[in-house]
């Protein structure tokens, strides 16, 4: 099985954030979040274990810029003979709490693998809220993203908290301590997947 590592949004290149918006607000002691940062800290996270426990991955956009979708898509596309799964991974924003998993529309592989992320996140944080939506018969929400839709495997894409949550923000996201536990309950449910289902 491999891994198909997708790190949401452009990066920092020397301290200029690279993608308009997608940031947190900043807080009263003047710290900010930048999305395409976290992202690119938890993927790096995941790589490191991947790599430690040999189990093949390929990341996306590893590039600092801001990797157009099509990009994205046409480099995951090219695994799609493969048995793989594409995760894309997000901070979230809009005025809310806790995490939750997007697969595209329908009865697919994909619902079963974000399944297994919502129990496994559950597993890491279980007092925190887990966004659902079980009028299909499973928990994850279902969306036309792109990265979802266009892409030739099974694919899930995660939110991560809220980072304009400022409790969230400053205490899971932007500490050494959650985005730890965040990295590891993906890892966590990338074993799942890897013996359940491939």
């Amino acid at each position: 099985m491999i891994v198909l590592l997708d790190n949401g949004h452009g990066g920092l290149i020397n301290l200029e954030y690279q993608t308009e918006g997608k940031r947190s607000p900043i807080w009263n002691d003047s710290s900010q979040l930048f999305e395409g940062e976290f992202n690119r800290a938890i993927v790096n996270g995941i790589i490191q274990e991947l790599t430690r426990l040999n189990i093949p991955y390929v990341n996306i956009a590893p590039e600092y810029w801001d990797v157009s979708l099509e990009t994205r898509i046409n480099r995951a596309n090219k695994y799609a003979a493969e048995e793989c799964f594409y995760l894309s991974i997000h901070a979230n924003a809009g005025g809310g709490n806790g995490c939750e998993f997007f697969t595209s529309l329908g009865d697919t592989k994909s619902d079963k693998i974000a399944t297994i992320f919502g129990n496994t996140y559950q597993d890491e944080f279980p007092n925190k809220t887990l966004r659902t939506d079980f009028s299909d018969g499973d928990l994850d929400k279902e969306n036309h993203f792109y990265v979802l839709t266009k892409t030739k495997m099974p694919a899930i894409l995660t939110e991560n908290f809220f980072m304009d949550n400022e409790e969230e923000c400053k205490r899971i996201l932007m500490t050494k301590k959650g985005r730890g536990k965040i990295i590891k309950y993906h890892l966590d449910a990338i074993l799942r997947v890897k013996e359940e289902l491939f």
